[in-house]
């Protein structure tokens, strides 16, 4: 089964598959059906969203290229990719709702829910054994798992199971395919605050816009993102349309309260725009109270203009009622089953609002095959079929207007970002640890810096990268002086038995390495370049036994001879006054160099020279779990 990618940037792709224990053929009539029921069951937070580009759609696919038949969509979500993860939210609700669904959801990066829980998946688990392998069902994260001694259900991360063989198994073992509580805590963790989110993420600011879009935005406020995005995208020809307004006239602007997303309010309000003169859009001084106001209003104003510009005038003849399509009045009864209309008289001004928003939810999700209009259109339709405009009306609800959101979520301050930077790694750090460093009176602790530095070196870790040790499940760092000095032997070819090794006053570069193994792990030098070790003890005294004595001095001698030219060579650098000495005055003997000092001091004087920047020192400590405060001491 060749991989499904998706290519198109900016967009999610969701797909819905019918899991059939008794494995029945899935019928075109009961996706469709279903379909239908999820729409209506889920039209109360549908309707009021405001979506960047697409809105979310469910349709029946046929069986095609090894995807079994089943009921999905695809959604562009733009710059705003809060509308992906509203999505993965809705998603994880189907599931839980109608237990007999699996989901599939993708976007151009693969399979992005992995990416969210990557600190926490299993090693065999990578963006080659993963495909196929992940759903969303029952309301939770599934994974199919590789078989082990203990379990035969799974595929080997080897095996590429096809979709169909991949629902038969989570179908018949859905408790055995569910995700680690750490990958479910994980997602959890990304769609905190849903469905609350929805209403947290809107600003409504006050805007002064023309009547005609003051009218049109009040019976569909979703039209203000595809006005934004025009604004936004726009190009010099589209600009030409705005030289002279011909659809909505300055003239007639209002101040009205509109509800923006939060990514479509900084799109409008960030970017630096200056309007035509023969627009007719005049701003006040930038210290008048209105001037944000005047402001958003004249490059909302433009965005409108633009779409209606890209379309010609509908005809006069209004198109077929919604009330001829056979699918409208089964919505219909659907809705009112389900209390959509939250017990609202009908007739009454909050009950034809939800007719129209359900209208048009229809129109866009359940039948929008059928509905070509582009957002010009439809505004234009708006304005033909609505009531006509009273501008004086208007003007009185200007004193009603309810006050403006708060737009400080616009700034955010180097406190701020550490903390949203704490909680995107907060699941890496270890507790005990954490507080450990939060009881100390400084926040850090140096000790720290220097035993996951010695725990990083002891990891081991493949081709594809290091790894970082963030459970400290491996042993502490251990230098065998025995099985250096047996090292050492193999690789010089002499009997270092009588001589003190430690009394030396260097050791030769090639074997510095050593000192990263334990003794067990010594014994696993031998190798392919070092064959003449297999020989045993009484074989090679046997061939030395005449000249063991001479040849070991020589040898001894040439290592010397060595590390007095290295010593020479040092002596017309610098590289010792890098190292950090302690001198014991009383003997006047230089001791041993501290290494953990020394590592310390380095990885400070690197952090300094940051500035508070991304940096190699900061970068490595972060990723194992050490966050130090900014240096407060600029000597």
């Amino acid at each position: 089964c060749a991989k499904n990618m998706v290519v198109v940037e900016d967009m999610v792709q969701y797909k819905l598959f019918l899991l059939q224990p008794d494995g029945s053929d899935v019928t075109e009539e009961r996706l469709t059906h279903l379909a239908e029921e999820i729409l209506v069951k889920f039209a109360p937070l549908l309707v009021q969203y405001i979506w960047q580009n697409q809105p979310f759609n469910l349709t029946y696919h046929s069986e095609k290229g090894g995807v079994p038949a089943h009921i999905g969509g695809s959604t562009q979500f733009g710059e705003n990719v809060e509308d992906e993860w509203f999505i993965v939210y809705l998603l994880l609700q189907i599931t839980e709702a109608f237990p007999e669904l699996a989901a599939r959801v993708e976007d151009n990066d693969g399979e992005f829910l992995l990416i969210e829980a990557a600190d926490y998946l299993p090693k065999w688990l990578n963006p080659d054994s993963s495909q196929n392998r992940v759903f969303l069902h029952r309301g939770e994260v599934h994974i199919l798992p590789c078989p082990s001694k203990f379990s035969t259900v799974g595929f080997s991360k080897d095996v590429v199971p096809s979709l169909s063989q991949a629902l038969a198994e989570l179908c018949s073992h859905p408790h055995v395919c569910q995700a680690s509580p750490k990958i479910c805590s994980a997602l959890k963790k990304r769609l905190k605050g849903y469905p609350e989110k929805i209403k947290t993420g809107l600003h409504q600011a006050h805007c002064f816009i023309p009547a005609g879009i003051a009218m049109v935005l009040a019976q569909r406020p979703q039209l203000v993102a595809h006005a934004v995005s025009a604004f936004y995208l726009r190009d010099p020809v589209d600009l030409q349309a705005c030289r002279s307004f011909k659809i909505f006239s300055p003239e007639t602007r209002v101040l009205t309260s509109v509800t923006f997303t939060r990514c479509l309010y900084a799109q409008l309000l960030q970017q630096q725009f200056t309007s035509d003169r023969r627009s007719g859009f005049t701003l006040p001084p930038h210290s008048h109270p209105q001037y944000r106001a005047h402001e958003l209003g004249m490059k909302l104003a433009h965005g409108f203009e633009i779409l209606c510009s890209r379309v010609r005038l509908p005809s006069s003849e209004p198109d077929a009622p919604i009330s001829c399509n056979p699918q409208w009045k089964r919505f219909l009864e659907s809705l009112k089953k389900n209390d959509y209309f939250q017990g609202e008289l009908e007739g009454s001004t909050r009950y034809r609002e939800l007719m129209r928003s359900a209208e048009h939810f229809f129109k866009q999700s359940v039948a929008f095959e059928s509905s070509a209009l582009s957002p010009g259109e439809e505004i234009l339709l708006l304005m033909q079929n609505g009531h006509p405009l009273n501008l004086e009306e208007l003007k009185e609800r200007e004193q009603q207007l309810p006050q403006e959101d708060d737009d400080s979520w616009l700034e955010i301050t180097a406190q701020d970002l550490d903390h949203l930077l704490q909680e995107r790694t907060g699941g890496r750090e270890r507790k005990g640890e954490m507080e450990h460093i939060k009881n100390e009176e400084c926040g850090y602790s140096l000790i720290a810096v220097s035993q996951g530095m010695k725990k990083f070196l002891d990891t081991m870790s493949s081709h594809e990268g290091a790894e970082v040790p963030w459970d400290g499940s491996r042993q502490s760092f251990n230098f065998d002086p025995n099985s250096m000095a047996s090292a050492l032997e193999r690789l010089l070819g002499m009997q270092y038995g009588k001589y003190d090794i430690h009394n030396l006053g260097y050791i030769s570069t090639s074997s510095c390495c050593s000192i990263f193994f334990t003794g067990n792990e010594m014994e696993e030098l031998d190798s392919d370049d070092l064959d003449d070790d297999d020989e045993s003890d009484k074989e090679r005294e046997e061939e030395t036994s005449g000249d063991t004595e001479q040849n070991g001095t020589e040898t001894l001698n040439d290592l010397r001879s060595y590390m007095d030219q290295m010593d020479e060579e040092l002596m017309s650098t610098k590289i010792g006054q890098s190292f950090t000495v302690t001198v014991n005055q009383n003997e006047e003997e230089i001791r041993p160099l501290d290494l953990d000092v020394n590592l310390v001091t380095n990885l400070l004087e690197s952090l300094s020279c940051q500035a508070g920047l991304a940096g190699p020192a900061s970068n490595l400590l972060q990723s194992l779990g050490i966050n130090l405060p900014a240096n407060s001491d600029p000597s």
